[in-house]
């Protein structure tokens, strides 16, 4: 299967020779869990598009530090091409960036969340039943945004939320499925991160909550990223 990895954004620069792009983040971990994957990577940020949707088998969006609801040229091409996607009924998977803009694009609303900044280790409440977790109540992901869905399309169905973020996993239908945690990242990347934007768009405050968290709490970024594989192939 050909994955097509659409990359809005990119690992901070200091931190890129330690740990890979958000795009390789997925191409890496998904590559060891589905032998028979291969990955192309657009960089949608410097306007880098597929041809059509129909160029790859799946697609994944990933994180950014770009604002989902922003008029830039490239989130609004990539808005069209998501709703070509969709339908294509080919499988979508968004994470964080990627949720939001998935959200965007399908009908709900995307704003600057006036509860701050969500870093650190989130638990999620399970609204209904996981295939990889058939028995969770809930789930706990690194979380680093500051911009939520705050409408959901109505064809979006709750999978996760909790009360910092109600709208935490959409399904849509079969074939949509997005995140605003992120699977993809380790514990060891979560506090580099946090480290990096500790006293500045962070609060000291803020980033010692997050560190703290990152100490007392389990991810299940394995369990989420074997869904993850396994819906882009139409199996879950």
């Amino acid at each position: 299967m050909k994955i097509g990895i659409l990359a809005a954004g990119i690992t901070p620069d200091s931190l890129l020779g330690e740990f890979p792009t958000y795009a390789n983040m997925f191409a890496e971990q998904l590559g060891k869990l589905q032998k028979d994957f291969s990955f192309v990577t657009y960089d949608v940020r410097l306007d880098e598009f597929p041809n059509s949707a129909e160029e790859c088998d799946a697609w994944l969006i990933t994180g950014s530090k770009a604002d989902a609801y922003s008029d830039e040229p490239w989130i609004l091409r990539l808005c069209s091409l998501i709703k070509e996607i969709d339908q294509t009924q080919r499988p979508l998977v968004g994470i964080c960036f990627g949720h939001q803009v998935i959200a965007r694009a399908l009908g709900g609303r995307v704003e600057k969340f006036q509860g701050g900044w969500g870093v650190g280790i989130h638990q999620y409440d399970v609204c209904g039943s996981l295939p990889v977790l058939p028995e969770a109540k809930e789930l706990a992901l690194c979380a680093f945004h500051q911009d939520q869905v705050v409408e959901k399309p109505a064809r979006a169905r709750v999978i996760l939320r909790s009360e910092f973020c109600e709208n935490a996993g959409l399904l849509y239908e079969d074939h949509i499925l997005t995140f605003q945690g992120h699977p993809e990242f380790s514990k060891v990347y979560e506090k580099a991160l946090v480290d990096l934007y500790d006293g500045k768009q962070l609060t000291q405050e803020q980033a010692k909550t997050a560190l703290n968290s990152l100490e007392s709490s389990d991810i299940h970024s394995n369990q989420m990223m074997s869904w993850i594989g396994l819906f882009l192939k139409k199996e879950s």
